[in-house]
């Protein structure tokens, strides 16, 4: 009997352009066609690369020194990850309207199982084009989608015509595809594996099969029968949805080492910010507060405090975070200072009858405010007081 084709399994996987540089982009219409690279300080490292700064050698990862180096008419901009989760979120929600079956795999990529859509929204062609719109109009934004019969080949596929491009790999053209699949393609080869397969005259997935499992279990152990399994286009892992986070954090690398307490309570007030903030925007509450703090000499330590009751509000947590900090007391200058909240629910709270509510109402209102302001007109377009003249 044979196979239903609409029944036939489809995994896409979503990857956004260029996403933290195109977004800067996009809230700056002035950058838009200029070589961008997200990243600042000589400490810092290239977080995103725009397409036009990466004709230049600038990639991710790369030192921002030598990034200056290789493009010195390049704009090099401080990254925003508030933002770049909010937009994140964005994407994440349209998705959430073709397929109940939505797993966020970082920041700015997606695996979406559309197996049976098809009927809703055509053949796959069609399917990645409406995704690709609907995620153009909510955000601005380009992505790429790639879909196939797997998850790994889903993946490989949505880099292949980048940016804002699709690949559609059918199952009746899997193992030519992979025939000529550069092995280093494949999701976990590279570095030692890579050497060793190439050692081994293997340079295209097709390659592999030249030996049975057994062989590469023997040379790799069980990456060798899981680079097998791939070989073969074989990948059973289902798109599991999405799991909600178990914390939220902000941290800053400084430009200068310091341990002055008025530099780092203003550092702290701005992470309590952000956390609190992205805290209501998902609409959990967190009962554990935790500093990090990371030496001049790269030691790093972190300190925690659990409260009675779950909280959201930026005074707590920035509170929380000074009371820890003095208890830490630190005796060298800090390179990195952070805070997190964790252990999320929302235990109620116990009021007393002879005292009044606890006085967090007009901190909440405070932040009600500014979230409102800031969801209409952006991140940037109101700050704390105490903010107003820190230009880190």
């Amino acid at each position: 009997m044979s196979q239903d084709p609409n029944n036939e399994r489809r995994i896409a996987h979503i990857d956004m352009d260029a996403f933290f540089a195109s977004i800067e982009q996009l809230d700056h219409p002035e950058w838009r066609g200029k070589p961008l690279a997200v990243g600042d300080g000589p400490r810092s490292v290239v977080s995103a690369a725009s397409y036009e700064i990466r004709a230049y050698g600038v990639r991710s990862a790369m030192p921002v020194a030598q990034a200056k180096r290789l493009c010195p008419q390049g704009l090099f901009v401080p990254g925003r990850m508030w933002r770049y989760k909010e937009i994140s979120r964005r994407v994440m929600g349209v998705l959430q309207h073709f397929s109940p079956l939505v797993e966020q795999a970082s920041v700015d990529e997606a695996y979406l199982d559309a197996t049976g859509l098809e009927r809703l929204f055509g053949p796959p062609e069609e399917f990645a084009l409406a995704l690709r719109a609907a995620v153009k109009q909510e955000t601005g934004l380009s992505c790429s989608v790639g879909i196939a019969p797997v998850r790994f080949l889903a993946k490989i596929a949505s880099d292949f015509n980048k940016p804002d491009g699709q690949t559609i790999i059918r199952p009746q053209d899997v193992r030519a595809f992979l025939d000529v699949l550069p092995v280093q393609k494949i999701p976990g080869v590279g570095g030692r594996t890579l050497e060793t397969l190439h050692k081994l005259g293997v340079s295209t997935a097709g390659d592999v099969l030249r030996h049975p499992a057994e062989f590469w279990g023997r040379k790799l152990g069980e990456r060798g029968l899981w680079l097998h399994a791939l070989a073969r286009g074989v990948d059973d892992r289902p798109v599991t949805p999405f799991t909600p986070p178990k914390s939220s954090s902000a941290e800053n690398t400084f430009s200068k080492d310091t341990r002055d307490p008025a530099t780092l309570r203003r550092w702290l007030l701005l992470q309590a910010d952000r956390v609190g903030s992205d805290l209501r925007a998902q609409g959990v509450r967190g009962r554990t507060v935790t500093l990090k703090a990371k030496f001049d000499d790269f030691t790093q330590v972190t300190r925690s405090r659990t409260l009675p009751e779950a909280i959201c509000d930026t005074q707590t947590i920035f509170d929380t975070a000074v009371s820890l900090l003095t208890e830490l007391n630190p005796k060298k200058n800090l390179r990195l200072i952070g805070v997190g909240v964790s252990q999320f629910g929302n235990k109620p709270r116990q009021l007393s009858l002879l005292q009044p509510e606890p006085t967090d109402r007009p901190k909440g209102a405070l932040d009600t405010a500014l979230d409102a302001v800031r969801s209409r007109f952006g991140k940037g377009a109101i700050m704390r007081g105490d903010l107003l003249d820190f230009d880190e």
